[in-house]
Formats: structure tokens, sequence, C-alpha cells
């Protein structure tokens, strides 16, 4: 929760600048271009909460001498992520096994139509996403093969339509270059980053653009027809029906999974139907207590797994179309366990507004 130092005569936190609900009121566009940026909520969080620390920290002249202060917090907020960015690709060499996004839920469809689950006025960073096409993990891992500074371009451009002129400000560059930035990572982010539309956040507002649908590998596929899929992949891998699993697989399939050094899982990437579906029956063998949940993760049908009522892993699916644009076979599964990444997931089902214990029981064998 951001708050406002305490008012002075004349420094840093002075109640008489520019109108402070305002200024407050950008956070959830804030947090919606952190995320999208740097894909990690906790990260985004930070940076936002900087981005308002350094806001608090002018005096009240310097306030009321900046004329667009959502203008200066995303300027600010660019560069904070652009310089996370830059650590982020050194400390993802060191990480353990495969780094995915983190996944976010509907948070009314988790918590049963209470975001903050049955506390009014939720500040919580997961709420404050809008659950778009320009979220789904197909996207997200997009944007990981762009250098920083064409993240950011493409991002602020493409995603959230921002003039050139403004992104110059946030990265240093001229707007040409700049424009240069966003085309490079249009060509290197291929297909997936050529579909997505943009996103429009404005104060507490914010609106989805668009057809929910997924960017990237294959064709586009509704969200029904996706569920549809997703729930027969469910129901495959229950029955332990590994020739199910296969026809559900497309023969080149990727599954990764990101366990971050802290969880078992496999740190590189299991290639092929058949050898997706072999493993998948070896966790069910292995984890005969393992539950799993149809569910939104970042505004497409997933899985959710639960073991002993705590969220271990959430799986998120790249789906193929067919040539009526039907959801027919499954091209990646993107399995996030590393627990430092499932905080807004942390929730058990049974009682929707509980927080599962800080210390879950987890499966030794899950994903090994």
């Amino acid at each position: 929760m951001i708050s406002p130092p305490e008012p002075g005569p004349d420094g840093p936190g002075q109640d008489a600048g520019p109108d402070l609900s305002a200024v407050l009121d950008e956070r959830r566009r804030l947090i919606n271009v952190a995320y999208r940026l740097l894909g990690s909520l906790a990260e985004a969080e930070d940076a936002v909460q900087e981005t308002y620390a350094r806001w608090f920290a002018l005096s009240r002249r310097q306030q009321e001498a900046i004329a667009s202060p959502g203008a200066w917090l995303t300027t600010v907020a660019g560069r904070i992520c652009l310089d996370v960015l830059g650590s982020a690709r050194v400390r993802r060499e060191r990480y353990v096994g495969s780094w995915l996004p983190e996944p976010l839920p509907d948070r009314d469809e988790w918590f049963g139509g209470r975001a903050d689950g049955g506390r009014a006025g939720s500040t919580d960073p997961a709420d404050q996403v809008t659950l778009d096409e320009s979220v789904n993990m197909a996207f997200l891992v997009v944007l990981e093969s762009m250098t920083p500074a064409e993240r950011v371009a493409f991002v602020l451009h493409d995603v959230f339509r921002y003039p050139f002129a403004e992104i110059a400000e946030i990265v240093g560059r001229t707007p040409a270059a700049c424009r240069q930035l966003a085309s490079s990572a249009r060509r290197r982010g291929g297909a997936g980053a050529a579909r997505v539309p943009a996103v429009r956040t404005t104060g507490q507002a914010a609106a989805r653009a668009g057809q929910a649908a997924r960017a990237g590998h294959g064709g586009q596929a509704g969200h029904a027809g996706q569920a549809v899929l997703v729930r027969r992949f469910k129901e495959a891998w229950e029955a332990r029906d590994i020739e199910a699993l296969v026809g559900l697989l497309d023969p080149d399939a990727t599954m990764v999974a990101d366990g971050g050094g802290m969880v078992g899982t496999v740190l590189r990437p299991v290639q092929g139907g058949a050898d997706i579906a072999q493993y998948l029956i070896h966790i069910a063998d292995k984890v005969p207590g393992l539950r799993l949940l149809e569910r939104t993760v970042n505004g497409v049908p997933g899985l959710v797994a639960q073991y002993r009522g705590v969220t271990v892993t959430v799986a998120a699916f790249g789906l193929a179309a067919d040539r009526d644009g039907r959801a027919d076979r499954v091209e990646r599964i993107w399995a996030v366990r590393n627990p430092e990444k499932l905080g807004p997931w942390t929730w058990t089902e049974d009682e929707p507004g509980r927080r599962a214990s800080a210390s879950p029981v987890l499966p030794p064998t899950l994903g090994t």
C-alpha cells in the first residue's frame, strides 16, 4: 500500500501539491505497464513503489512544476523497469532451470467474486492487472526474447500506444531510434508480437482490448474452444489415459517447467507429445492426491494443481487451432512451480479467503 509521507512546511510530501488522489489513481496503470515489462508481479510492485517514493521525495515546488504527473510517473517507472530488465538478464543466467513469467489468476473466479478474499478495498497488485491478451503466457514468453530496450519500446508503443517521443525520454534514445527498437522487437517476437492489440488503462478503469485470444504459437482460438480442449486434457490426465493425452498434444509439443531450484521439476524442456504424455502419467502415478482445477491463467483457460489443499503448480497452455479457428491440440505447456511465483494463488480451494500455510507440505516427487 502506498502511503505519502507526513506533510512538512516546504519539503517532500507536501499535501498542497498536485491532486493527491489523481496521483495515486495512476497506480493501476503503472502496475499494468510494469507487469508487462517485467513479467513478475513482485518486481512490478517494487518498481511502482519506488516510483512513488521518488515522487513523494520531491518538494512541493518540484511537484507543481511537473505539467503531467501521470507522464512523469510513467517515465520514472519505465526507467526503473529498464534497469530491472538489464539486471534480470544477468540473474536469469544463474537461475536454476527455466525461467517463466509469474502467472496471474482471474481474481473474481478464484475467490468466488471477491478479489480481496473478503476484505473491502483490496490493494493487492494482482487485482490491478487487466487480464487481456497482452498478459497471456504465450505473449509474455515472446517478450522474454527481446532486449530490455526493445521490450520497453515495444510494450509502451504497441500495447499501450505511447508515442515514440515519450518513449525516447524513458530509454534515452531518439524517437527514430525507439521506432527501430519496436520494429526490431516485432521481428524478434515473430507472429506472437504481431497479434497483440492495444490495451488502454486510465485511473481506476481498465478496458479489455479486443477479444481475449491466444497470441503466439499457431492460429487464434476462442476461449470456449480453449476451455473445452483444456478440460479434455485434464480428464485424460486424471484418467491416466496416455493415448488420449498423446492425441491432444501436438507431436512437436513442448513443456517448460519453472521450479526456480526451490522444488523438484524438470530442468530442461520436455519435447514431443509422446514424451510429455509419459511424463504427466509419471506425475499422476507418483502423486495420487494431486487435484486438478480448471482455472483462468493470465486471461485464458489453464489448470491449477493442488496438493493437500495448497496450490503447487499453475499451468498455462499454448493451443493450436484448426482451419475453422477451433482449438484442436496443445502445442505448449508452461508449468510454474516456483512457490515465490504462486503468491496470488495461495488460497485454499475449499475456503476462499483463507490463505494456505506459509510453509506447505509439497510432494517431493512432483515434477521429478
